[in-house]
């Protein structure tokens, strides 16, 4: 090897060590403000101070001759490991501590995971699942939170089981549909009713950034503690009310996953040879293929509750497949010209958010290109 190559080698060697040992730095040093912010009750996701960090760092980046965007990917994947490093320090608690929460259907994926952090938080949480059921009298005769977490198709019939709640107990639902979970916590619990939807899986690392949507139901001052306490793990909070919520989902969820679904099928019955359709894709491309195939690696039946929760949400797919036959119908007719036409249209719909998106999106494509095989 040429002696030139070999030592500059060393040099970046030595340069990589230390980077390491800073970014270990930099992790002691999260640490100990995770310690802190514990005891102060802080959130572990503050987005005014991850934005104002990241802007002076993209700015220093440049005036030394690197791109911003360079130490901000560094930056924001630094942040996400210290999110995760943080939890584990545990979160101020924000409700009584005498009382317990009661978490029914605490054993599946999502139950589960809300009741690893109200624990962390230092809470006393009871699990009720089908397997213990006879306890859920006498589990929440003194409950801070009783907090349903069942599949939807067995929401309402938990809902309207549920023995009589203390009078200051805040009932609340995990469910992906609304209207009708609230409904049925209204009729069955006089206290604060608070409906629940987080927008993530069961198998997010850490709160942080994660969005939960919130619909009130009644006595939102005395939930404000579970909220706080959401807030403190790093979540953002939307609140809307029950019937936007469940339009909007119709479009967010839905119509999504079954196209995403469709998709996948028909892929499956054109026989598609997967693996060399990955070879030869792009990175935008690896990316739709990854969006399509995660939905086949979890629970076929959370799908199916999600699509078959609410039949009117079916009127907008039908929507959706007719206009699909509308455009291959102006491709037929008009060719380009057409097409071009109604691209055009859309993109003035989109407006400025078109844009926007198309930087976004560069990132992520950069990040499938990378872990290409």
């Amino acid at each position: 090897m040429d002696k030139r190559l070999q030592q500059l080698r060393e040099e970046i060697d030595a340069a990589d060590s230390e980077l390491v040992n800073l970014l270990a730095r930099r992790m002691d040093i999260s640490r100990r403000i995770g310690e802190v912010k514990q005891e102060l009750g802080q959130p572990l996701y503050v987005p005014e101070r991850e934005a104002a960090l990241i802007a002076a760092r993209r700015s220093e980046a440049e005036q030394r001759g690197l791109t911003g965007d360079l130490i901000e990917d560094v930056l924001r994947r630094t942040m996400r490991e210290s999110y995760q490093r943080q939890k584990h320090q545990g979160f101020r608690r924000t409700g009584d501590s005498e009382r317990p929460i009661v978490v029914v259907g605490g054993k599946g994926q999502l139950g589960s995971l809300f009741v690893r952090w109200f624990e962390l938080s230092g809470y006393t949480v009871t699990v009720i699942d089908v397997d213990n059921l006879d306890a859920l009298e006498k589990s929440v005769e003194n409950a801070a939170l009783v907090l349903i977490s069942v599949p939807i198709e067995h929401t309402a019939t938990v809902i309207s089981e549920l023995p009589e709640l203390p009078d200051d107990c805040v009932l609340a639902d995990l469910t992906s549909v609304k209207q009708a979970p609230l409904g049925s916590m209204l009729a069955n619990h006089s206290g604060a009713v608070l409906g629940l939807h987080p927008m993530f899986g069961p198998n997010i690392p850490t709160f942080a950034k994660q969005t939960i949507l919130v619909t009130p139901g009644r006595d939102a001052v005395a939930a404000q503690w579970l909220l706080r306490q959401f807030e403190i793990w790093g979540a953002r909070l939307h609140e809307l009310p029950a019937e936007r919520h469940d339009q909007a989902m119709s479009v967010i969820q839905v119509m999504r996953h079954l196209s995403t679904f469709v998709y996948g099928y028909h892929l499956a019955h054109e026989d598609i040879d997967l693996d060399e359709l990955l070879s030869l894709s792009s990175p935008i491309y690896r990316l739709e293929l990854m969006m399509v195939g995660r939905l086949f690696a979890q629970n076929p039946g959370l799908y199916a509750d999600i699509i078959l929760s609410d039949h009117d949400q079916h009127r907008m797919i039908r929507r959706y497949i007719q206009r699909f036959t509308n455009l291959l119908d102006v491709l037929e007719q008009e060719g380009r010209e057409g097409f071009i036409r109604e691209f055009n249209a859309v993109a003035r719909w989109f407006g400025p958010h078109a844009g926007q998106f198309l930087q976004e999106s560069v990132g992520l494509l950069q990040h499938a290109d990378d872990v290409k095989r």
